[in-house]
């Protein structure tokens, strides 16, 4: 009878354990061009909603994602709701970067888009990008914890230095704004690794305090350290450019870069980042 009950006892701290852990994932899906030949979107989609459910992700933030991406994605995903925009009109024109969220799991509260710009409130180029940018950020409610944190969406630009410096200005600036002492969770494509100036000020002593998911795991980060693939494993660097930052009162369980192919093929020419996380 000892045992029974011991034994309940221990599937029952399991099982609230399991539910505490909630993956997190960033994924740049990679935009559909039919220039990528046998990388184009028609021979991916599939590995993308697969390596997103496979792990039972609770919140991604997905970039480059073109509104047929959305819908070829909220087809496959159908536990899943979004919240997001295009960048070129605040509406489907240009590229998401969209928060998908299991339904069953989380409320929206609030949720908006802004652009990395002068005038974010508004579709906008920032200093010197030629590419609109945008925040997509959301106000999350746990339905069974009654827990409340933020997830901010983001992707910078990949060739204009000083939009991503000041894009990583504006961006810390405005989840201050936005969400105060909350806890958040600040993820994307920031094109940009560890040491380079975006990620230092993502870091550094501007209000809120922020650390990156995979340096504070509890478990030693799993898969590569590079982030972009270029489609070809050889391509891969050691630097990552997709990050998850985190406030402090998240506890990071596990964290991980996933890189599997399907004979060789990827889903991305970006790994996923995920990471296991829970509000103590």
């Amino acid at each position: 009878m000892k045992n029974t009950i011991a034994l309940a006892f221990l599937l029952c701290a399991v099982s609230l354990i399991a539910r505490a852990q909630h993956p997190f994932m960033t994924f740049n899906i990679r935009l559909a061009t039919p220039t990528d030949g046998i990388n184009q979107w028609e021979n991916r989609k599939d590995r993308v909603a697969e390596t997103i459910l496979w792990y039972g992700t609770q919140v991604v933030g997905v970039q480059e994602a073109l509104h047929n991406q959305m819908v070829d994605l909220q087809a496959r995903l159908p536990e899943y709701a979004y919240v997001g925009v295009g960048r070129d009109d605040g509406k489907t024109a240009g590229e998401y970067s969209a928060i998908f969220y299991k339904k069953a799991a989380l409320e929206v509260i609030d949720s908006q888009t802004f652009w990395l710009s002068e005038t974010p409130q508004v579709p906008s180029f920032g200093w010197d990008a030629k590419i609109r940018r945008v925040v997509t950020w959301a106000k999350f409610k746990d339905k069974e914890s009654g827990k409340v944190f933020f997830v901010f969406n983001t992707h910078f630009d990949h060739q204009a230095v000083v939009a991503r410096r000041e894009s990583a200005k504006l961006l810390k600036k405005k989840v201050a704004e936005i969400a105060g002492n909350v806890p958040m969770v600040v993820m994307g494509d920031f094109n940009a690794s560890p040491s380079q100036e975006p990620i230092q000020i993502m870091l550094g002593a501007m209000t809120p305090k922020l650390e990156e998911a995979r340096l504070v795991s509890q478990s030693k980060p799993f898969g590569p350290t590079g982030t972009f693939n270029g489609f070809q494993a050889s391509e891969t660097s050691d630097d990552p450019i997709d990050h998850i930052f985190i406030t402090p009162s998240w506890r990071v369980h596990k964290f991980g870069t996933l890189s599997p192919t399907w004979k060789g093929l990827f889903a991305s020419d970006h790994f996923a980042v995920i990471a296991w996380m829970e509000l103590p």
